[in-house]
């Protein structure tokens, strides 16, 4: 560690009061948690917090769930870092929200009951769907857990003053337990209080920072894209500063770009949101608020991260523990000292909590319903054994997602969590768009379009510079990849989406297309139930 390191460990905040602010946090949403968890009497409860949330109440709690690490870390350091072109995030999350609530939201409440597998296998051989559903959604949820858990041991390691990987090993795995224990104890219930408290305090800390920092400029935003520049150089105000190199990070802005606005209508613990509401209009209410707040939340993000870069500095951002994930802690620091420093970080941490928690409750549900109940059973376990399965399942989930959140420390969240849309985009997204829609799609065709989606994307990506081979940095002595010292990727770029969501889309139509597999009944049934909801939370039992 050099020199520039330790002071800024040392000096950025009071690491007493930083932990005293993050016990508040942890201390109060987990008693919101315990005092909700007396009312989980069903499966339903714990799934779906039973249906009982309005579309208001839902639509903040979306806002939770979709405004994790990459949001508030992630895209501030990336603007920060690479000004235009880290906006760019910004404008492909919000942008995807038009997909999710125009083609998806309403029709798959209609048609579901806990999960993203009951809409595929509606009118499907149940079996092979659900299985192969379950499988990308575990994928789905391990590479967004995989960010959160990043932005996590980047966080406390800045806060604390730890520079060393075992104490950010340390804080991973304590992220880890915490979430397990909102699971187990909350469900649905606990996990959307949670979001719903997060996403307003998120909310209005970023609201106050950006705010503050637009008064240090005369609230001007030329005047502070002009701080920005000075301070890290024209190439923060024009396109090209991280996409416009050379031709392939072009291509790779344009594969970034897919994934991120066909991503968000194929993200499970998205979609399992609109479930825990009573009605499809009330699930298109939560869709509409979620776009405002979602909305005023992206365009604050473009204050923070060109306040970050005229206010810290690249270099003071470089060289902290989280790196690009500290430009936002930073630059609190900087404006309001040790106590903003300590609420900004305590709602981050807040953030990552509430967000790992929706990731691990999507993922066991699914293990559980679909896999052990559909699968393994056949539709004969009861609610009580498939809930007690779900809570098994979490234990293993948040195990997995301490040992990846362990090899993830060090990257940029933002990056990491459309490395999640892509996979989401290209497994997902093509078979619920042809369940919904196309009359004639069958279960061979559903198949292929997860498992064919899904293989690409992940097998792309174990090859791409995102694991192995990107160049040493001479200011860290360490490489941007995943894995230090080796280089086995052959595929040149980042983001596997121009790649992997045609063979999603592709696959999807020819497998139905070599089968004769039709089932008219329950296309006409399912046609019925998505556009009227009449019959809506009925059992799959086919």
């Amino acid at each position: 560690m050099n020199a520039f390191t330790v002071q800024t460990a040392a000096t950025v905040g009071s690491p007493a009061l930083n932990i005293g602010i993050f016990l508040l946090f942890v201390a109060f949403t987990l008693y919101i948690v315990l005092r909700v968890s007396r009312t989980n009497r069903s499966a339903t409860d714990f799934y779906a917090g039973g249906r009982a949330f309005s579309g208001r109440q839902n639509g903040i709690a979306i806002a939770g769930d979709y405004l994790s690490a990459a949001s508030f870390l992630g895209i501030a350091g990336a603007i920060a870092l690479t000004g235009y072109d880290g906006f760019l995030y910004s404008i492909g999350f919000l942008v995807a929200w038009l997909i999710a609530l125009l083609l998806v939201a309403e029709l798959l409440r209609n048609v579901g009951k806990y999960t993203m597998a009951d809409v595929l296998s509606f009118r499907l051989k149940q079996r092979p769907v659900r299985m192969a559903a379950a499988i990308s959604t575990l994928a789905v949820s391990f590479f967004y857990l995989l960010a959160q858990m990043a932005g996590a041991g980047g966080l406390v390691a800045l806060l604390l003053g730890i520079d060393g990987a075992v104490g950010q090993r340390i804080v991973v795995i304590a992220v880890g337990i915490l979430m397990i224990v909102y699971v187990l104890v909350g469900g649905m219930k606990g996990t959307t209080w949670v979001q719903m408290i997060k996403a307003t305090l998120l909310i209005i800390g970023v609201f106050v920072m950006s705010v503050w920092t637009l008064g240090k400029f005369g609230m001007n935003l030329s005047s502070l894209l002009g701080g920005a520049a000075d301070a890290g150089g024209e190439k923060l105000l024009n396109p090209g500063a991280k996409y416009g190199k050379d031709t392939t990070t072009k291509i790779d802005f344009i594969s970034l770009s897919l994934a991120l606005v066909l991503g968000t209508a194929g993200l499970p613990h998205v979609l399992m949101r609109f479930y825990t509401v009573p009605s499809a209009k009330e699930a298109r209410r939560s869709g509409v608020w979620a776009i405002w707040l979602i909305g005023i939340f992206y365009l604050l993000t473009l204050v923070i991260g060109y306040g970050a870069a005229a206010l810290v500095g690249s270099e003071k951002i470089n060289a902290a523990p989280g790196k690009a994930n500290s430009a936002a802690p930073l630059l609190a620091f900087e404006l309001g000292g040790t106590v903003l420093l300590g609420i900004i970080a305590g709602i981050a941490f807040a953030t990552i909590l509430a967000v790992v928690a929706g990731l691990t409750i999507t993922a066991s549900a699914s293990l559980s319903h679909d896999v052990y109940n559909s699968v393994i059973k056949k539709g004969t376990a009861t609610p009580e054994e498939e809930v007690k399965v779900a809570r098994l399942s979490a234990l293993a989930l948040g195990a997995v997602a301490i040992i990846g959140g362990i090899f993830a420390i060090g990257q940029n969240v933002a990056f990491l969590v459309a490395l999640a849309f892509a996979v989401a985009a290209s497994a997902n997204l093509p078979t619920i768009l042809y369940s919904l829609f196309w009359k004639r799609f069958n279960t061979r065709g559903a198949v292929w379009s997860i498992y064919g989606g899904l293989i690409s994307a992940v097998t792309l990506i174990i090859f791409s510079p995102v694991v192995s081979g990107k160049p040493v940095l001479p200011a860290t002595g360490k490489s941007e990849s995943m894995l230090q010292g080796v280089d086995f990727h052959w595929f040149p770029l980042d983001n596997p989406g121009i790649i992997s969501i045609p063979i999603g889309f592709f696959l999807g139509w020819l497998g139905t297309v070599t089968s004769k597999e039709h089932n008219e009944a329950k296309w006409a049934e399912l046609e019925v139930r998505s556009l009227t909801g009449v019959g809506a939370e009925g059992a799959v039992d086919h």
